[in-house]
């Protein structure tokens, strides 16, 4: 999370050229929504005992569990004529990509017309929003965007394998019937890449399908790159003092 924003604040001073990233997380760790109240909603000691770090996302949306999986980033200027355009506009041309990334992989993904939900879980994967992607109707990959400093910033989660146990434990319920319910239901609205393809899928092969799937989408030639000094000092700044501390994650006035 901080390197994304790092990415951010410096694409917005014109320091780097905008970002496509893809990244994976270890350990593993739960996200919540700018919005969400980790503590109500995430069973902190459930995540100690599992090894499970946990953060508040600069973006909205609901918590997801960030494990076997990779997880994507965009960072471009709002003006940014391949991302430009209102928040589900730009989605849209983000999920296009990412379509013709699974596409490489094998899947036949489908964009989400956004059906309400009454998003009785905390959980992300519980439901599609407008052009995210399915498979049989089952939540493949969540997005979340912001924006700020006149720049879009929009990432999202790619499981390749899916621990809905894991996810449930971490999550809080009042009470085990609910849990386990809630749970049901999430496992026949989500799935993983391994499930949509039948078969296992490596990291860095889907890294180079989604970066295909960019690339021949938006007409560009991508260059494979690294993080500034600049960047990374400022991420290192932001998680000293912002997503490592109890203020950011726990107060959600604070921003």
């Amino acid at each position: 999370m901080a390197v994304d924003e790092a990415i951010l604040i410096h694409h917005s001073k014109g320091d780097v050229p905008p970002t496509i990233r893809f990244y994976g997380w270890d350990p593993p760790a739960v996200s919540t929504g700018y919005f969400q109240d980790l503590q109500r909603e995430i069973d902190l000691d459930a995540c100690r005992r599992l090894g499970v770090g946990w953060v508040r996302r600069v973006t909205g949306g609901r918590a997801i569990l960030h494990d076997q999986e990779v997880t994507y980033s965009v960072v471009a200027s709002e003006d940014e004529f391949l991302v430009s355009g209102s928040v589900l506009q730009s989605y849209l041309k983000i999920s296009r990509c990412l379509l013709e990334g699974l596409r490489i992989l094998g899947i036949n993904a489908t964009m989400s017309t956004g059906r309400k939900s009454d998003h009785s879980s905390a959980a992300c994967f519980d439901a599609p929003s407008r052009y995210e992607l399915v498979v049989d109707n089952r939540k493949l990959i969540g997005s979340a965007q912001t924006r700020k400093y006149g720049c879009i910033l929009q990432h999202g989660s790619i499981p390749i394998h899916l621990n809905v146990d894991k996810l449930f434990s971490v999550l809080k319920f009042t009470n085990e019937k609910l849990r386990e319910r809630l749970q049901r239901d999430f496992a026949r609205k989500a799935i993983s890449l391994s499930e949509a393809g039948g078969r296992s899928y490596g990291y860095g092969e889907v890294v180079r399908a989604l970066s295909r799937g960019f690339a021949g989408t938006f007409k560009i030639v991508l260059e494979e790159g690294t993080l500034t000094e600049e960047e990374e000092e400022t991420a290192r700044i932001l998680m000293r003092d912002k997503y490592g501390t109890e203020k950011w994650n726990f107060d959600r006035k604070s921003s």
